[in-house]
């Protein structure tokens, strides 16, 4: 199967059809291994550093995740399909308008 077929498609929707941080939650660990959660969750960790100009270095530090992982990343986040830059416009919006605080993100 593509990466971009109808069922990934299907499973976008899922996601949006979401309504909370909780139930996104709840569905993520449902549908992914412990260490696919781990493992996304430093990629995301590390599109938020680099977007803060944080060395590879020091990412390697903190995330655990090979410079050849966090080079991966970089790619993406400058020259990918514009997921996480918009996720992260996205984060720093409901973050300045006190989202995040509410407990939502």
């Amino acid at each position: 199967m593509k990466w971009d077929s109808s069922k990934f498609g299907e499973l976008c929707e899922a996601l949006l059809s979401l309504n909370s941080n909780d139930e996104v939650r709840r569905f993520l660990r449902d549908l992914l291994t412990e260490d696919e959660i781990i493992e996304f969750t430093k990629r995301w960790q590390t599109a938020r550093l680099l977007e803060n100009c944080t060395p590879y270095t020091d990412i390697t530090k903190i995330t655990g995740l090979s410079s050849k992982t966090i080079a991966r990343v970089a790619l993406w986040l400058q020259k990918g399909k514009g997921g996480y830059k918009l996720a992260l416009e996205r984060l720093h919006q409901h973050t300045s308008h006190g989202v995040a605080a509410s407990g939502l993100l």
